[in-house]
Order: structure tokens, then C-alpha cells, then sequence
């Protein structure tokens, strides 16, 4: 029997994802059935279920994946630009990605052993968040009169917030001067001299 190559696998995986993404946008965790899955990706049940064990570890692989991509943006450049590629549409797939991250949040409400998978993967961006902070404050750019983790729980609330309000349909053409609002209240204040 011919072995399958490495390549194979991740396009394979990818093209799992991908239509899983999609499936769990539009119909939640709960409606995405098995039947669903396998029409978004066009792979039979044995084949997605070959790479993942089960549809708690696909959805879960997707937030993870959501949580690293962040993770990324947020040690560059931090969470407010998290926050504004949001806005300008800058992900993949926004609605979808949002379909994700909402299903997350009702998860972690509704379900104890999910929450306890889900932790062990959200650290992540927490960490990414900390330590961009902690590397502004260095840099003297942060305000210093507020913890590092009060400053990365009030941004990651903002998060949550847009992501709501983005989810709801709501518009958001005028939320670029709230975010620099947020942005501004994190930096250290600094007086401007007089003349």
C-alpha cells in the first residue's frame, strides 16, 4: 500500500478545516452534523474523522488555530491591531471566523469539560498579550499605574465586546476612533511642554 505524503496530509487537513469553518459558522456547533460536515468539505466522515477524533477536537482545532493566528498579531503588533483588522475585514474569513469565536464564548458557558479543553489552549494569546505589554511598558510606552494583567484582561474585554458586536450585525464604520480611544488609554500619558 502506497504511503501518503506529508504534503497530502496537511492539504487534506487544511481543506477539513476550511470547510469546517464554514460549516460551524453557519450552523453553529450543535447543527453541525456529521452529514453538514462532510457536504463543507467534501470529504466522507472516515476521512475527516481520520485526522481529528471527534467534532469537539475539529471545532477546538479551529479555535486553537483563530487563537495562534491572533497570538501572532498580537506579539508584533498587539491586541488593538487585532482589534482593527477586525474592522478592515483583514481575516480570512470574518464571518466565519466570528461564527467561531461566538460558539467559543457560548461553549465556555454552557459546557464544563469543553471549558477545561478550552483552557489549556487560550493561554496562548493571554501570554502573547502579557508579554507585548510587558515589552511596551520596557519601552516606556505604557502607562505604568495599572498591573500588566488588569491592562491585558480590560483589552481582551474589548475584544470580546467588538467581536459581539461585530457578530450582531451592528455597524461598525465609526468604531476606528474607539479603538484609538482604547489604544490611547493603555500608553503611558505623557505631558506636552510648554512654550
Amino acid at each position: 500500500m502506497p504511503r501518503v505524503s506529508q504534503d497530502h496530509l496537511d492539504a487534506r487537513r487544511r481543506q477539513i478545516l476550511d470547510g469546517a469553518r464554514l460549516c460551524f459558522g453557519r450552523f453553529g456547533y450543535e447543527g453541525a452534523t456529521v452529514r453538514r460536515l462532510e457536504e463543507a468539505t467534501q470529504l466522507s466522515r472516515g476521512a475527516i474523522f481520520h485526522h481529528f477524533r471527534d467534532k469537539e477536537s475539529l471545532f477546538l482545532a479551529l479555535a486553537e488555530q483563530d487563537a495562534r493566528r491572533m497570538a501572532d498579531v498580537v506579539a508584533e503588533q498587539g491586541l488593538v491591531q487585532v482589534m482593527r483588522d477586525l474592522l478592515a475585514g483583514h481575516n480570512a474569513h470574518p464571518a466565519d471566523w466570528l461564527g467561531t469565536r461566538l460558539e467559543v464564548s457560548r461553549r465556555l458557558r454552557t459546557d464544563p469539560e469543553f471549558r477545561a479543553r478550552w483552557a489549556e489552549r487560550s493561554e496562548q494569546l493571554t501570554t502573547a498579550t502579557r508579554k507585548r505589554l510587558l515589552w511596551q511598558r520596557e519601552a516606556g510606552n505604557l502607562r505604568d499605574d495599572i498591573s500588566i494583567e488588569v491592562l491585558a484582561a480590560y483589552l481582551e474585554l474589548v475584544l470580546e465586546g467588538l467581536v459581539s458586536h461585530l457578530a450582531m450585525g451592528l455597524p461598525a464604520d465609526d468604531l476606528e476612533p474607539v479603538l484609538d480611544l482604547v489604544e490611547e488609554s493603555v500608553r503611558r500619558y505623557r505631558s506636552v511642554p510648554k512654550h
